[in-house]
């Protein structure tokens, strides 16, 4: 069967362009202006963009955190990647204390039984590593895990110290695998909420005030240096501000392979929202920067500073207290709510997976 996509418009890696798409046996066998349609079943697709289904490298699925659980699991997650053209996702299966690797990964496995609608892998965020846990690493690779994720970030929760990180670092390095870090400096943030809290600064805007931009700097360029040692590739999750971005331009000019993600919110939005009503809906860690940083990351990513837009996909419902309906039937959750009246208790994340290439690709980008 041939199928003849008209008048659409191509995204490529390299270009944008109108095109028409002929497709047989499930590829593209021809792309051109005016193909002729006979023998197929033609689509229209005047005003729509035509491009690979978009991957997802960052998302946090049914992920418990703050108290509640992120409101998209993943049979809604994945419809509402499908519905914003991404076709495949990679979550992060979160080790609890005590657990192994091995038992994080099965657990979001189980997540994801008879709700997956397209693929997805995993990454393996460590939040206790020790002897036993150090040695089962390597065995990831052979269970389709080639990535771990660690946080300098959310201290008492999933923070672990420097030594902790060299040594996953070492370990990763010795068995192929990319090593994913949160860079924030979590004492210093653990610091300025908890003095900001004490003295009853709790608007929802001292978020980002007790996450400044240089507690990111500071632990970006700390995480490159370790990886440096470590001679172990790095990829720094979530890089919101220049002053981040500056440090990864460092360790890249000086051959270091360390790459560089942002997200949309990054490029979008900025502490404005913050000071909102509507405000928790853009409380995410790291925070939204301000206008400067949005046009710094946009130029990083025109320059090829930055690598990777993807997510962090969690999000959380603005009033968990409502039930919404979802395909017939009412939905409810704790969501933001819960840091009514005090940043500090406000789930952190926001929606992304279904916005992402349309932000970047459409009449907004």
């Amino acid at each position: 069967m041939r199928t003849l996509i008209k008048g659409g418009t191509v995204i490529t890696a390299a270009d944008t362009f109108a095109a028409d798409l002929l497709l047989e046996g499930g590829r593209i066998a021809q792309m051109g202006a005016d193909l002729p349609a006979a023998g197929a079943r033609v689509v229209d697709a005047g005003g729509m963009l035509l491009l690979p289904g978009g991957i997802d490298v960052h998302t946090h699925l049914e992920l418990p955190f703050f108290g509640t659980v992120a409101s998209d699991d993943f049979y809604t997650g994945q419809r509402a990647a499908v519905f914003g053209g991404t076709t495949s996702h990679i979550d992060f299966a979160i080790q609890h204390k005590g657990e192994s690797l091995h038992q994080a990964v099965e657990n979001w496995q189980h997540k994801a039984q008879d709700k997956a609608v397209i693929d997805y892998g995993l990454h393996v965020a460590i939040t206790d590593l020790n002897d036993t846990v150090m040695a089962e690493i390597p065995s990831l690779v052979s269970a389709g895990v080639t990535t771990l994720k660690l946080f300098q970030a959310y201290k008492g929760v999933y923070q672990v110290d420097d030594a902790t990180l060299f040594r996953a670092m070492l370990k990763a390095a010795e068995a192929g695998m990319l090593v994913m870090v949160h860079c924030e400096n979590g004492d210093v943030i653990d610091f300025m909420i908890r003095d900001n809290v004490a003295h009853g600064r709790l608007a929802t805007e001292y978020h980002a005030r007790s996450h400044p931009a240089w507690a990111e700097a500071e632990a970006s360029l700390r995480a490159i240096a370790l990886a440096g040692i470590a001679g172990a590739p790095l990829y720094i999750v979530h890089m919101t501000c220049a002053e981040s971005v500056d440090q990864l331009r460092y360790g890249r000019a000086r051959g270091l392979p360390v790459m560089g993600e942002t997200c949309p919110q990054y490029l979008f939005f900025t502490t404005d929202n913050l000071r909102q009503p509507d405000g928790a809906k853009y409380v995410c860690s790291p925070p939204v920067r301000t206008a400067a940083d949005n046009d710094y990351l946009w130029q990083a990513l025109s320059a090829g500073h930055l690598q990777v837009v993807a997510t962090d996909h969690c999000p959380f419902l603005f009033d968990g207290t409502q039930a919404i309906k979802y395909e017939g039937e009412n939905y409810q959750k704790p969501g933001k709510e819960l840091g009514a009246g005090d940043f500090s208790k406000i789930p952190n994340g926001m929606h992304g997976i279904e916005d992402r290439l349309l932000l970047l690709c459409g009449p907004t980008a």
